[in-house]
């Protein structure tokens, strides 16, 4: 079996999920109809909101249901934006991070394209933290022409956390709205929707345990949201749709179970991912970790590192040949031959950001994952250095060919 630090990319299904999931396939009902079975689906989907709620701090009320992360980002940056610009037309300006999600980066380069939307993009410092100074100066900077902020709660690559009480404060008192993408940072952190103090906030399932293909976007009950797509009227007339009953009462019971053992897992994972630092900086020396130091600044489960010489990918893959699965950054872009956005928002250049890996670990993670990694990095990474910088292509064929030949002298 491989040894698998990506669970940033996706976690495996906990035996919660998987038990609901299974129990709700057997069964039929459309949560919309009036017989028995629509009334017994409804009851599921309602008890699920009721569990996502409360493992997020909101009202059953504010949870929408979508299919991932990327529509709940979709339908709060473009829903927002909308309707901010229906009631007055004059708010056109959306104020971004530099390192958000392709879901938010995507999606806010649309809005400035099609939609007339001028975006400003919020700088950030060495570590991947949202300038707040800035934040503040373009806040104060004519507020009444400000759509909407739109910042992520932790960053799905260096790991950063970012001060969203503090960004919401800013933003409110200039009577500006803030949306998060706190698919990250659910169910590795203490997430609070309400005590955040967000007016929307996007999670997903598969990120905590629970089935592809279902998520949430919490919304405030008093926040005016422009539809993205029109149907039937379901989810509050703001998300239409058929609801897929089986994965949210799975993603529901993942949501439980990560809330109930949040505490203990959060320390146990830290203290992995700790280690598995400690160890990789003593291997080889030249690698940086990036991302924000300290605890208290960096998701439990995120190891970010750059190693000077090689290119990531071909990392990654002479990683992949010894069992070890990693990634070299957000898997919305694996196999771009670009470096990441969010490490030359940082301040590195082209060169040092593409030789990035990302090792993330989650509820199945172990410490005989964290000692088959730092079994295989220093070879993997003496192969990737000889492979060298030759191109990205090229660099991941090299380091095939000296995978292969490793192998065969074996």
């Amino acid at each position: 079996m491989p040894v698998y630090l990506d669970h940033a990319a996706t976690t495996p299904l906990s035996a919660e999920a998987l038990a609901a999931l299974t129990r709700e396939l057997a069964r039929t009902g459309n949560p919309s109809s009036l017989h028995g079975s629509g009334r017994r689906a409804r009851r599921a989907v309602e008890d699920a909101r009721e569990a996502v709620a409360a493992a997020a701090g909101a009202h059953p009320s504010e949870v929408i249901f979508t299919s991932g992360g990327t529509e709940s980002d979709n339908l709060a940056v473009k829903g927002l934006y909308w309707a901010r610009v229906a009631e007055n037309p004059a708010r056109r300006r959306i104020l971004c991070s530099a390192v958000e999600h392709h879901a938010v980066l995507d999606t806010v380069e649309w809005l400035e394209r099609h939609e007339g939307a001028d975006v400003t993009w919020l700088p950030v410092d060495g570590y991947g933290g949202v300038d707040l100074e800035f934040l503040e100066g373009e806040l104060s900077r004519d507020p009444g022409t400000i759509a909407l902020v739109t910042v992520m709660w932790a960053n799905n690559e260096v790991g950063t956390i970012q001060p969203v009480h503090r960004i919401v404060e800013l933003a409110h008192a200039a009577r500006v709205p803030v949306h998060s993408d706190a698919v990250q940072a659910f169910g590795s952190l203490p997430v609070d929707f309400k005590a955040s103090g967000l007016d929307a906030m996007s999670i997903s399932g598969h990120k905590i345990g629970g089935p592809v293909g279902v998520g949430a976007l919490l919304l405030g009950r008093t926040v005016k949201l422009t539809p993205v797509q029109h149907g039937g009227g379901q989810e509050r007339d703001v998300r239409s749709g058929t609801l897929d009953t089986a994965s949210i009462a799975a993603f529901a019971a993942a949501a439980e179970a990560a809330a109930a053992a949040l505490p203990r897992e959060a320390a146990r994972i830290t203290a992995l991912r700790d280690r598995l630092i400690k160890g990789v900086l003593e291997r080889v020396p030249e690698a940086v970790l990036r991302g924000a130091p300290g605890t208290g600044r960096r998701l439990p489960g995120n190891a970010h590192f750059t190693f000077p010489g090689c290119e990531g990918d071909s990392l990654l893959f002479l990683l992949d040949l010894a069992g070890v699965e990693s990634s070299t950054g957000s898997a919305c872009t694996a196999g771009v031959p670009r470096p990441s956005h969010v490490l030359l928002a940082m301040g590195l250049d082209e060169e040092t950001a593409r030789g990035a890996q990302r090792f993330t670990l989650g509820h199945a993670s172990t410490d005989a994952d964290v000692d088959a990694l730092l079994n295989a990095l220093p070879d993997a990474y003496a192969r990737a250095r000889q492979a060298g910088m030759a191109g990205h292509e090229s660099s991941i064929q090299t380091a095939g060919t000296i995978a292969r030949q490793g192998r065969a002298a074996g």
